[in-house]
């Protein structure tokens, strides 16, 4: 045979191989795995699109025109900041693929002036702000896959190691991105984990490592499943039993992982020392084995995805019968949405408030509790009740929360102690609260859902300030409880009207019964009341009238002072309150929005208020109570978002 021929023939054969492969692997990977939208629109759309849209063209460009996968792009009119990432290992026509799916994607946010998109190919975010520094942030989360590895035990040991390694090398590595393999042996055969870890470039080493160990302990909560990732603000983390890129696209990471990290010294320094630490372990072991039946077993967090917590304190039942006296009603402080509220004083002498829960005592009640418990134990805020402990031994389940001497802001408002509050602290308690619920929603690791944010839900520790309470235990209702129910997730007055009628859960929800309280608190009425005019106005009605007409001063309380406030500010709260009860839940604006809206002086530069949501038909809605139930309640649990907008 020609040997010209026969190279030649062989030099086809590769081409079409190479060929095929090259369609084959051809991927954009576009398998969304989160999106989100900012609950905030922009106030001029068009200056918006013109920016957004220019900086779109701006980060295909630098996509089109080098190797690189990862590119910012800022217009400074219109403010439009955005970021995307693609994976190293796409081609440059795969991450064009996966760039514009997500521009299509995230154009469904329509005027928000937040959103973003996650794929397994590629991430795309813009904001009206800067967050290229951005790391860690809530909402991080593992979004896992339901098939169940084979060799369970190796394969979840080798997929811990693996992250491990990445987790390590990825922040040192130039670009912040890191792709290994690593085989799992078994009786049954040889299984190959697949794995990356990649940083956004515009963040710091130590960034990096801070988003990645969160990661890895959000990714390691999908095992044994076959498939894990990780997603956060600044990070990407993904493993797999079956290959997701080419074999020649992983990384060389033995170099970043320093003394002592490699499998093969780890083995050779197990051999030598194992004689040595095998006949110690063999005394430790009686006294471990003896102090560990004396322990109770401590119950691992797993809230969703999140950080191992520190859990609270177990009371015995029989120490807080005692504290507060066999829950005797002289020690009652009141009757809650969740349970009675009494006052104790443990053997310390340390005052506290016993809450007895009025959930059921199923093993799922129990075990969601217990969970729920472990989460809310470590929400520390100058504006939330510190809870600090349980029991869950005995007829009841009991938390013990921080005692708080001035009881509840419904007292200060409309009952015996009503008119003892000044204006400046009113302004405090408001501010606090926003400050409390800003944490709940978008500072603390999950985002929390009040559902039932009342004046009688708004504690007052000795110098009035505020601090919210019953957070997150709405999570704890039987599936099958209605929320339209006073005693347990919400109290029509305060509702929005999309959750009160269809069940449609949001932070919007709280925001909604934050402008309620805001102007209860202005005007020293309850929100259900009725005007005795002729009228029979309701205060969101009476706000409305009276914000239209530029006469907000006559809606407050005429108990106080008129020189300790000036008409200014008192019309930019009403108004601040006015924008927190819009019909539309996605033109209400976040609470931290609110926070700095209550912390600037000076006219509001956004767009006017719109009418509230009850102003209508709140009669209608309040005489339907019996009648109205919520469509999907039991679907309407808090829920993990990544906060955009801000």
């Amino acid at each position: 045979m020609n040997p010209n021929r026969k190279t030649h023939g062989v030099l086809s054969m590769m081409l079409i191989w190479w060929w095929l492969t090259a369609v084959v692997v051809a991927d954009p990977q576009i398998n969304l795995l989160n999106s989100g939208c900012s609950q905030y629109n922009v106030s001029n759309e068009s200056t918006f699109y013109a920016s957004l849209n220019a900086t779109f063209s701006d980060l295909t460009a630098q996509l089109n025109n080098t190797n690189t996968r990862f590119a910012t792009a800022q217009q400074v009119t219109g403010s439009a900041y955005a970021m995307v990432q693609c994976r190293n290992y796409l081609s440059t026509a795969d991450c064009l693929a996966c760039f514009t799916a997500a521009i299509a994607q995230i154009r469904n946010c329509s005027a928000a002036n937040g959103a973003r998109v996650i794929y397994d190919g590629c991430f795309l975010r813009y904001e009206s702000s800067s967050f290229y520094d951005q790391t860690t942030q809530p909402g991080n989360k593992g979004v896992c896959e339901n098939q169940t590895a084979s060799q369970t035990p190796a394969f979840s040991t080798v997929v811990k190691e693996l992250l491990a390694d990445l987790q390590v090398a990825t922040p040192r590595i130039n670009g912040f991105f890191g792709a290994s393999k690593k085989e799992v042996v078994g009786d049954d055969g040889n299984t190959t984990v697949y794995a990356v870890a990649q940083c956004a470039e515009t963040v710091s080493e130590n960034g990096c490592q801070d988003c990645l160990t969160v990661a890895s302990t959000n990714a390691e909560l999908c095992l044994p499943g076959r498939v894990g990732r990780a997603i956060d603000a600044g990070c990407f983390l993904r493993y797999s039993d079956t290959p997701f890129f080419a074999d020649n696209q992983t990384t060389d990471i033995s170099p970043f992982l320093g003394n002592g990290s490699s499998s093969k010294k780890k083995t050779i320094i197990g051999g030598v020392v194992g004689g040595v630490v095998g006949a110690i372990l063999i005394i430790a072991f009686f006294v471990w084995f003896t102090i560990l039946r004396r322990r109770k077993p401590v119950i691992r967090g797993d809230i969703l995805g999140a950080t191992e917590l520190r859990g609270p304190v177990n009371y015995k039942y029989k120490d807080l019968k005692s504290a507060t006296k066999n829950f005797s009603e002289e020690n009652k402080l009141g009757e809650g949405g969740f349970g009675d509220v009494y006052k104790g004083t443990l053997k310390n002498g340390k005052i506290v408030a016993v809450k007895k829960l009025a959930i059921g005592q199923s093993s799922r009640a129990k075990a969601d509790f217990e969970s729920e418990v472990k989460l809310i134990s470590n929400v520390h805020h100058r504006n939330m009740i510190r809870l600090l402990g349980c029991c869950t031994k005995g007829p009841e389940l009991l938390l013990v929360y921080e005692y708080m001497a001035n009881s509840s802001l419904d007292k200060f408002l409309f009952g015996e102690r009503r008119g003892s509050l000044n204006w400046k602290q009113r302004y405090d308690i408001i501010f606090g609260t926003a400050r409390g619920l800003a944490y709940l929603h978008e500072e603390f690791h999950v985002c929390i859902i009040h559902r039932d944010i009342k004046t009688g839900n708004i504690l007052l520790d000795d110098d009035f300030q505020a601090k919210i309470a019953d957070f997150g235990l709405a999570r704890l209702l039987p599936e099958d409880q209605s929320h339209l129910s006073t005693r347990f997730a919400g109290t029509l007055g305060y509702t929005a009207p999309e959750y009160a009628i269809h069940g449609q859960l949001s932070v919007k929800v709280d925001i909604y019964s934050f402008g309620v309280v805001v102007l209860e608190i202005i005007c020293g009425r309850k929100s259900n009341e009725v005007t005795n005019d002729p009228d029979g106005e309701y205060l969101l009605e009476r706000a409305w009238k009276l914000y239209e007409n530029d006469k907000h001063e006559e809606l407050v309380d005429e108990t106080l002072d008129p020189n300790e406030y000036t008409a200014e500010e008192v019309k930019r709260i009403i108004e601040i309150a006015l924008l927190c009860v819009q019909s539309s839940p996605g033109v209400r604006p976040s609470m931290s929005e609110v926070v700095v809206l209550l912390k600037s002086k000076g006219p509001l530069e956004r767009q006017p208020p719109s009418k509230p949501a009850y102003v209508d038909s709140e009669k209608k809605v309040r005489g339907d109570r019996s009648t109205s139930t919520a469509s999907s309640t039991s679907n309407a649990t808090a829920s993990i978002s990544q906060p955009t907008g801000r």
